[in-house]
């Protein structure tokens, strides 16, 4: 199905019903009774007055916070679409931006955050100090401060900073982003820099985001990959939050189990209470996502949820994961491969597709 391109035009929900194909009864009448709606704190248009005006933010940060809000077609609805291009140092240039060579120059990604209706646009110092003094007052600047980058031989899996956070306020950014792979063997070191990182951003005035990944090759047990699973990231997010990230970007979860899988034979893994897998969640997608947010101190830090590699039914993906992370009790999505890896216009159109979801008032709160 093609998507609306049209200025002003948007996906009913009968398209998206058409996209979700056999999930959409599924996904759409689910009934959450796992953790109740209603002790989350949801997205709205009042979330910074009704969650964060009363926590240690300054002035500064509640207002960075309110410009990305305020930006783009979820403008005062309190949902958050954002277009992240940090691949050609996670991925590699030339793997990421093969597909679609024009991606080689910063203005472009910027051009197509703001054709697509985003929020705010996430890339590196490089990449938005490149094009600053032309675009960072026309759309929220997010500068992604670590990296993991695939030079060093062999490849090794290490978020490292790339710059100062002085130097994302000089270019007029409203907030920061950064990624702790959490499991893994350097996830102390970089839990440390960047709460270090966060406190100087938050007294600079900038928002704080944290990419809380789960990264250990002994996380896969028995051919699941348990760095996908509901427990696991959830707890990944409550470190984050601890380190007062303001918003949570997170994997959607698989399944869930993997403390379980963990603490198996001999191994000593963490800790578990049954309750998180028979009251706090169960195998539905919006159950084990709707964990995450509760992990999130119940929705008061937001959690965006990514969108995934670009593959044959980019629409019809993009679409789920941001009907799951909605009526989970999210805050929206962070989508960039999906994007850029086509023609600008279509993947402005794919990123108006996913915010179509949250302006629809048919998709609803589980």
């Amino acid at each position: 199905m093609a998507v609306a391109t049209a200025p002003g035009a948007s996906l009913s929900i009968d398209n998206i019903v058409e996209l979700l194909g056999e999930d959409a009864d599924y996904l759409l009448n689910h009934t959450s009774t796992t953790i109740p709606k209603e002790t989350l704190h949801l997205p709205g248009g009042d979330f910074v007055d009704r969650v964060w005006v009363g926590s240690d933010r300054t002035p500064q940060v509640l207002r960075s916070l309110e410009s990305m809000f305020a930006h783009g077609r979820l403008a005062g609805t309190g949902y958050l679409s954002i277009l992240p291009v940090d691949q050609g140092i996670e991925h590699s240039a030339g793997a990421s931006f093969a597909k679609n060579p024009a991606y080689f120059d910063p203005e472009n990604i910027v051009k197509l955050a703001i054709e697509g209706g985003c929020n705010a646009v996430a890339s590196t110092f490089g990449v938005l100090g490149s094009v600053a003094r032309k675009y960072a007052h026309r759309i929220p600047f997010m500068v992604k401060i670590n990296h993991n980058e695939l030079l060093t031989f062999p490849n090794k899996f290490d978020q490292v900073m790339f710059g100062k956070i002085k130097q994302a306020w000089d270019m007029g950014a409203t907030s920061v982003g950064a990624t702790v792979y959490f499991g893994s063997d350097e996830s102390t070191r970089q839990l440390i820099e960047v709460a270090e990182a966060f406190a100087m951003a938050h007294e600079l005035g900038m928002a704080t985001v944290l990419w809380c990944y789960t990264r250990n090759n002994g996380f896969k047990v028995d051919g699941i990959n348990h760095e996908t699973s509901a427990d696991l990231t959830g707890q990944a997010n409550h470190l984050g939050v601890t380190i007062q990230a303001d918003i949570i970007k997170q994997k959607l979860p698989t399944q869930t189990g993997g403390f379980k899988a963990l603490n198996t034979g001999g191994s000593s893994y963490g800790k578990l209470d049954e309750r998180i897998y028979t009251k706090l969640s169960s195998d539905h997608p919006i159950d084990l996502t709707r964990y995450q947010v509760a992990n999130c101190y119940m929705g008061r830090a937001g959690l965006i949820n990514s969108g995934g590699a670009s593959g044959a039914n980019d629409l019809a993906e993009a679409v789920l994961t941001a009907v799951v992370n909605k009526r989970a009790g999210g805050m929206g999505l962070i989508s960039g491969r999906k994007a850029f890896q086509r023609p600008m216009d279509e993947g402005a159109a794919l990123l108006r597709a996913i915010q179509d979801v949250y302006l629809c008032e048919d998709v609803t709160i589980a």
